[in-house]
Parts: C-alpha cells; sequence; structure tokens
C-alpha cells in the first residue's frame, strides 16, 4: 500500500438531536446527525399508516358502489 493515500482511522462519536451518543470508528472525529435507530419512527414502531385502500376502493366510494 501506499504511504500516505489513506485517511486516518480514529474513533468517532456520532451524537443525535434526541441525545442518543454512539461510539463507532471513521474518518471524521465528532458527527452531529438528525435521527437515528433509537428516534427514528421505522424503527420505534411509530409509523402512521393509511389503511384506507386502494385505487378500488376510493372509485367505489367516488361512485357509491357497494
Amino acid at each position: 500500500m501506499k504511504e500516505g493515500l489513506h485517511p486516518e482511522y480514529q474513533e468517532a462519536t456520532i451524537t443525535c438531536a434526541c441525545g442518543n451518543v454512539m461510539k463507532t470508528n471513521s474518518t471524521k472525529k465528532d458527527m452531529k446527525v438528525d435521527i437515528c435507530s433509537n428516534c427514528h419512527p421505522f424503527w420505534t414502531g411509530n409509523i402512521k399508516r393509511e389503511t384506507t385502500g386502494g385505487r378500488a376502493d376510493k372509485f367505489k366510494k367516488k361512485y357509491g358502489i357497494a
């Protein structure tokens, strides 16, 4: 391998807006993120999904078909 080609790999601290702090290795020392696995709706189960149906249900509702 060539000398001086690759960036230095060091311990990094990742801080989320929710206050969660994670330690990992990276080429950057400190990072701040807006969302992490502790506060992301997909991972916490707080996803709000509309279960009103698809195209056919919308058509039936629009034209009053039972």
